[in-house]
Formats: C-alpha cells, structure tokens, sequence
C-alpha cells in the first residue's frame, strides 16, 4: 500500500487514472446496492414442497378414512400412517415459518398485520363450517319429519342432561379462556405497566405468570376433552341413529376435534414461550383468537344442541 501511494503521488497520470476507475466502481456500487435492498415490507416466500406434500398426505389420510368408514382390509394401517405422514409435513412447514419470523427477521409490521387478517378470516370460514351443522340441527328440530315421530328429540332417544357434565364443561371452557387471557396479558404488561422491552427481563419477571397460564390453560383443555370422551363412552345413542345423532355428534366432535386443535396451537406457543416479545407475538395471539372462538362455539352448542334441544 505505501508503494502504491508513492507511486500514485509521485505520476499525476495514474493518480487520475485510478481515481476515474475508483470513481466508476463507485457510481455501480450506489446504482447496484438499492437493487437488492426491498423496496416493500412485505415477505416474498421462496418455492417450498411443503403445499405439494400435505396435498398428497391429506388424500392418503382421506383415502383411510373412507376405507375404514366402508370396513376395509387394513384401512386402519392407511388411516394412520396418512396422519403421521400429515403431522410430519405439517410440523416441517411450520418449522420453516418459525424460523422465518423468528430467526430470519422476515415476519415485518405489514407481514404481522397479514397474518393477524388472515387469521380473522381463518375464523369467520370456521363460523361458516359450523354454521351448516346449526342449520341442520334447527331446521331437523323446528319442524321435526313424520318419520321420526313429529317430535324432539325423536322417540327413544335419552337425551343428556344438560346440567350435568355439559355444564361442567361449559365452565372449563369459560375458565379456559380467562387462563388464555391472562397468559397473554402477562406479555402486553411487560410492554406498557411495567415498561420492559429487553426479552431477557421479560422471560425473568414474567415468566412463572407466562408459564402457569400456559400450563393451566392446557390442563383445562385436557379436562373438557376427557369429560367430552366419559360422555360419549356413556352416550345411549351413536351418530348412526338417525338425525339426532347424526347432527348432536357431527357437532359437538367437530368441536371437540378443534378443542384438540386448539391445545396443540397453545402447546406449541408453550414450547416457544421464550421466543415471545411484547412487540412480536402473533402466534400467541392467534392462538388466543382461536381459542376464544372454540368458547364462544360451545356456548351456542350448550344452550340449542343440550338445553334446548333436550327439552
């Protein structure tokens, strides 16, 4: 280098020349920079199989439930094998989407504010699935068929008591969501009461409040799903009699099958607890959103499928 500077002070020609030249690169560096920088806040997804594989995954799994619905020879080993095919996939692809929020640095404000609307409109197509099943229940039970003795519930039927364990799992869910609450109210107030924004004071001031919402949240799940299965096992009926089964377990096990899906959501957000900020959380608070949603389900549930519909 020092040869170079006394050369380049010593000729005035090359000191020009390579002043031009380092001018030029220059001039490319400025105009080749901005072209890689975004120009938008948004997360552009690279090509991933993960779509291709739950494809085929979800049309085993389908595929052994038809055969086991019809009793064919070893549906049971396709059944399974298409659900541990689907979880595996399934855990993959969200292993990715962790790691792009929260390692990546992808998961912008306008990328939360996209997953925060897409979870909402994730949820009102849930309100639209169950919707079906209200529609068939009321329109079985307002205006019962001859068939079926123009009453309800249909003769024979023993309805259950809805002031037994319907009830009781009526206000485990209701508990559930205060617990949900109360987790994610935990991690705002280590934001704005508290004003600690470093996560490292977030995990040790909060983490016994963080960590017991969690586990009692989980617990109550847990309970609703056990009392859901005692009562199914002691059930006087099954969804192939009739329409009273039919609808009274179409319902209430698909919102069994979404309490199940809930836990696991909020067993996931328990296992990343740590990877939580007050600033970034949209996991949890789709967990959260999820969760309020499968309350307010039973709570329709309880009062037209077990008190109304039992009277």
């Amino acid at each position: 280098m020092r040869v170079l500077r006394s050369i380049l002070l010593q000729d005035e020609k090359k000191r020009r020349f390579f002043s031009s030249w380092l001018n030029f690169i220059l001039i490319l560096y400025e105009i080749y920079m901005p072209l890689r920088i975004p120009k938008h806040p948004f997360h552009l997804v690279s090509s991933s199989p993960w779509p291709f594989y739950t494809s085929i995954a979800a049309l085993v799994l389908v595929l052994g439930l038809v055969q086991w619905m019809h009793e064919f020879q070893g549906a049971l080993l396709t059944l399974f094998f298409g659900l541990f095919y689907l979880i595996s996939i399934i855990s993959l692809w969200w292993r990715d989407v962790i790691r792009e929020a929260t390692f990546q640095g992808m998961h912008t404000l306008a990328v939360q504010r996209g997953l925060r609307i897409g979870m909402v409109l994730f949820i009102l197509s849930e309100i639209m699935f169950f919707s079906a099943f209200f529609w068939a229940f009321f329109h079985s039970s307002l205006a019962p068929a001859v068939e079926i003795g123009s009453i309800w519930p249909p003769f024979g039927f023993e309805p259950f008591d809805p002031w037994g364990i319907p009830l009781i799992n009526t206000l485990i869910l209701l508990l559930s969501g205060l617990t949900i609450t109360y987790t994610h109210d935990a991690l705002i107030k280590a934001a704005s009461v508290y004003k600690y924004t470093s996560p490292e004071v977030v995990k040790s001031y909060f983490a016994f409040i963080f960590r017991d919402g969690f586990i009692a949240t989980l617990f109550l799940a847990l309970a609703f799903l056990s009392l859901q299965l005692y009562e199914y096992l002691n059930a006087s009926f099954s969804i192939s009699d009739g329409i009273y089964g039919s609808t009274f377990y179409l319902a209430t096990g698909f919102h069994g099958f979404h309490v199940l899906i809930g836990g696991i959501f909020i067993l996931v957000c328990f296992a990343r607890r740590n990877q939580f900020t007050p600033q970034h959380h949209v996991g949890l608070e789709a967990a959260a959103w999820y969760w309020h949603f499968v309350d307010v389900v039973w709570l329709f549930l309880f009062l037209s499928i077990y008190w109304w519909g039992s009277r």
